[in-house]
């Protein structure tokens, strides 16, 4: 058996004996990236430097990276979707020797020091060409001559890398698989059938080329890239012949100590095994968020809302196996040991953790039962009403109205998803246009990305996303120097049109606080001071007086970027040359994000 800190020990000790350095877990909230709501993959903070930025730490690192994608969440409770993974993670900066690379990975995977893996159990796949760009005879050479008998070409569907939108940086990638040993499914079978055969375990990607219109071919990168991604828990099952992620380390202990105090056992039921699963998920993901650097608490919007989402079903689902929630705590205890290591801010953050959690069940659970008997009604009546109209000749679908659905959501406190995954449990639809015209405000759902990865660092380095950035800098010096050096920016969203950041205050501000913050940011502006940056040590930034709590994840050296005397932050950039490029700030909204934290809105005219 090897554990998941076995393969994670391999990992960088080979990595690292091949001069890779390796970098800190980033925040699992992307930094001013719009597109999504969390890190969804190991490469999504590293755009920016694949784009052409310089990293502090070299042009060779390697990481693991804590992710959360929820577009499968309604997966959740099978045998392998998780909503929070670590990923393991090395990239060539400005370098794509991809012979040199497949050669690392057949290296890893077979050397009996790393994971011993037999080539005959090994296939892989390339990119098989098409009018974008030519067939990658060099991967597929490069495997056969390592002595894989099982490489395919595949189309871009399965062997092709781009950013959302399909323009800009993209590239071909080969893909590995562990095979099963399970027999063919068909004459043509491959990586690319669902049949089970064929288990994928890594991927490198080779950013060679850049697509600048839609539909054109594409053209070499003049600065390419190799970016690749191992996921840890998959991988720790397949080299373990295991049939579940939940069968493996923190998962089967935690289900464990579950299984030890609820009244319905976990080999009762699929349903019992799906609901100790959707728990075991959902208080790590919610660990994950709570203990992050940048201070996500539950609300209803954006990642709070997820956060809430993750913390509600986990109690409902608790229900269902007569589960006491007070038990919470110590499953976020059994996380914290197991994950603290790894992530400083988690074992750091511990108490916050379970304090904000126990909140969150506590508000919920008092209105859980009541929502249930309201739901119960509801459902006997569309059922009644059923009745009567069969004695009509008339036919009723089984849908709640989007009436029923938002009075379940104001009154009780129910998200719509799970109305709706009550409704499916007991063979209804629901009305869900009908919920959102009668609460739409309250409908900012996930909308995290799926496999493939958007735009990192700044949503886009535009002139004006830029501009703000250097702004929401001057911000947080006013907020600063009026408030106390306590406060501290809690997340950022920047577009071209506007920006928006969030900040720990305990209070509203007056409207006088906002005009004197924006007096103080458009003196700055007026001053036409240079911004200058400087690479050094994290202990000499800090010395230096330069601020900033996202330090750990830029590795040794990290960039410090100075307005004068008015502001110095550790920060990865772009930002403008000076402030007069800003030439005037308006705040245009100041609100509430959650419980403690602030939202100023600004724009720059």
């Amino acid at each position: 058996m090897i554990t998941d800190k076995e393969l994670k020990d391999k990992w960088f000790k080979f990595f690292e004996s091949h001069g890779f350095k390796r970098i800190d877990s980033y925040s699992i909230v992307p930094e001013n990236d719009p597109t999504v709501l969390f890190t969804t993959a190991g490469m999504h903070p590293l755009v920016p430097y694949l784009m052409g930025a310089k990293h502090p730490a070299g042009d060779k690192i390697c990481d693991i990276q804590r992710c959360i994608r929820t577009n499968d969440i309604e997966s959740v409770g099978d045998e392998s979707h998780l909503t929070a993974f670590e990923m393991l993670g090395n990239w060539f900066l400005g370098e794509c020797d991809k012979e040199k690379m497949i050669k690392y990975s057949y290296e890893f995977l077979t050397s009996p020091e790393y994971l011993g893996i037999n080539k005959s159990r090994l296939a892989v796949s390339v990119f098989a060409g098409d009018e974008t760009a030519p067939k990658d005879e060099l991967a597929y050479n490069t495997w056969k001559k390592c002595g894989i008998d099982q490489v395919f070409y595949l189309n871009k569907e399965h062997n092709w890398w781009a950013l959302g939108g399909g323009v800009g940086p993209c590239g071909p990638d080969t893909e590995m698989f562990y095979d099963t040993g399970k027999p063919k499914c068909c004459e043509n079978c491959s990586p690319a059938c669902d049949c089970g055969k064929y288990l994928e375990i890594w991927n490198d990607v080779f950013m060679q080329y850049k697509v600048e219109k839609v539909g054109e071919p594409a053209k070499l990168l003049a600065r390419p890239n190799i970016d690749t991604g191992m996921g840890l828990e998959r991988t720790v099952v397949v080299l373990n012949g295991l049939k579940s992620v939940y069968d493996a380390g923190i998962f089967k202990e935690v289900i464990d100590f579950i299984n030890s105090k609820a009244e319905v056992k976990y080999d009762e039921s699929e349903t019992a095994k799906r609901s100790y699963r959707i728990i075991t998920d959902h208080l790590r993901s919610s660990m994950f968020v709570l203990g992050d650097v940048k201070g996500v608490v539950p609300s209803n919007v954006g990642q709070g809302y997820i956060l809430r989402r993750f913390i509600r079903r986990a109690v409902n689902h608790a229900r269902n196996i007569k589960f006491d929630v007070k038990y919470f705590s110590d499953i976020i205890d059994l996380y914290v040991d197991k994950h603290g290591e790894d992530y400083k801010d988690i074992a750091q953050n511990r108490q916050l953790i379970k304090d904000e959690l126990a909140k969150e069940v506590e508000k919920f659970s008092k209105a859980l039962e009541e929502g249930h008997k309201e739901f119960e009604k509801v459902i006997s009546g569309i059922e009644k009403h059923k009745q009567f109209a069969s004695m009509k000749g008339e036919v009723v679908e089984n849908i709640i109205s989007g009436k029923a659905v938002f009075r379940l959501y104001d009154t009780f406190g129910f998200p719509f998803e799970l109305t709706k995954e009550l409704a499916q449990e007991r063979g209804y639809a629901v009305d869900e246009e009908g919920y959102k015209k009668a609460f739409e405000e309250h409908q900012e759902k996930s909308r995290t990305a799926s496999a493939g990865v958007f735009k990192g660092g700044l949503a886009d380095s535009s002139y004006e996303s830029t501009k703000l950035h250097t702004a929401t800098h001057l911000i947080m010096a006013g907020l600063r120097k009026m408030f106390g050096p306590q406060v501290m920016q809690k997340g950022s969203n920047i577009t071209p049109e506007r920006l928006r950041i969030d900040f720990n205050l305990d209070h509203k501000m007056l409207p006088e606080e906002i005009s004197e913050l924006e007096r103080f940011v458009n003196d700055a502006i007026a001053k036409e001071i240079d911004v200058t940056c400087d690479e050094m040590s994290v202990a000499e930034a800090k010395n230096s007086g330069a601020v900033g709590v996202f330090e750990s994840k830029y590795g040794d050296v990290v960039k410090v970027y100075s307005i004068g005397d008015i502001s110095k932050e550790i920060c990865g950039g772009p930002h403008a040359k000076n402030t007069r490029d800003l030439h005037h700030l308006k705040i245009v909204k100041e609100e509430s994000s959650s419980s403690g934290i602030r939202r100023i809105k600004a724009i720059l005219d």
